[in-house]
């Protein structure tokens, strides 16, 4: 499977190293804005074909996917380019800005028959299936419980007046596209869309939000999430039902799950997986194309855009509005 990279950061260097470990994955292209990073780039991993111009790479008939790692802002657009050349898609996560681009995302890759998935990568490890397994031991549901909270690298420089894109809102980023979002998603997986979104948040001085909280509201449950990319914190997952207590150590990705029972017994769920989590999700986008399925049952369109609407209601419930809403 001959992929592109749009993006030439630390991310696609993660995705490269994961995706190699799969042996249908070929490295064949790669774009940058500039002809000397893209080179640099290229001759670091062995590529041939290097582009800076989007609409060249997705017209080349030297790659059949292409994996994006720009900007928020951009992913609806690039997107959207390849799948009307015929190309398969994988994009990072937040899929895109808003619903809006994400409801056209789908129509695109609909219209041309071509595999769009959402690169939330926690989904496909093996200790995240685990959950999903054993939940029904817990009884009924009342309450999910996530937090993901990571001081941000670029939050001194931040301080400092510098305003990267991590914090500019013109690439549609903050703490709930960056970081929520790990948090959204598993809801959506297990519990579907909410009824009611509540949502908070601390919008720092370029207009982004620097941490938040929602609340979920589901018919018999809640789940309730923290985020944030200014300051960290140690809590783990849960899951709570009425025969007792799923322990997540992390959603991002989980390595280790524990069920705490009301008796006062308790059951460790713990699986090897690979250190480089991206494996998954390049596994999984592989063995789609390889078996003509243009569509993922778990990171399915639908996931992406109810998560998608969560958190278009969460921002506008906070007042936090991107360049692209305005579209």
């Amino acid at each position: 499977m001959r992929f592109g990279i749009i993006g030439t950061n630390w991310i696609t260097e993660q995705f490269i190293d994961a995706a190699r470990q799969q042996t249908d994955f070929d490295l064949s292209a790669v774009y940058s804005r500039t002809k000397e990073k893209a080179e640099q780039f290229a001759h670091k991993y062995h590529v041939n074909d290097t582009f800076t111009s989007l609409e060249a790479m997705a017209a080349s008939d030297h790659i059949d996917a292409v994996y994006i790692a720009s900007p928020n802002s951009c992913h609806a657009e690039q997107a959207c380019l390849f799948m009307n050349h015929g190309k398969h898609v994988l994009v990072e996560k937040p899929m895109a800005s808003n619903a809006n681009e994400v409801q056209k995302m789908i129509d695109t890759a609909k219209k041309n028959d071509v595999l769009l998935m959402e690169a939330v990568k926690s989904t496909f490890v093996p200790n995240f299936k685990i959950i999903g397994k054993h939940m029904h031991k817990l009884g009924p549901i009342r309450r999910f419980v996530s937090s993901y909270c990571q001081y941000s690298s670029r939050y001194e420089a931040f301080k400092k007046g510098n305003t990267l894109n991590a914090f500019d809102p013109t690439y549609s980023n903050g703490s709930l596209m960056d970081i929520g979002v790990y948090c959204i998603y598993p809801s959506v997986v297990f519990f579907g869309q909410p009824n009611e979104v509540k949502a908070t948040g601390y919008l720092l001085s370029s207009g982004v939000d620097g941490e938040g909280s929602l609340l979920l509201k589901y018919d018999e449950m809640e789940s309730v999430i923290f985020h944030s990319k200014i300051t960290d914190s140690s809590l783990p997952s849960e899951i709570q039902g009425e025969y007792g207590t799923m322990i997540i150590d992390k959603l991002n990705p989980p390595e280790r799950v524990e069920i705490q029972y009301r008796d006062g017994s308790n059951e460790v769920f713990q699986e090897q997986q690979l250190k480089n989590s991206m494996y998954y999700e390049v596994d999984e986008f592989i063995h789609l194309i390889k078996n003509n399925r243009v569509e993922s049952n778990v990171n399915s369109y639908d996931k992406s855009l109810i998560t998608s609407e969560i958190m278009e209601e969460a921002r506008k419930q906070i007042g936090l509005e991107y360049p692209a809403d305005r579209k």
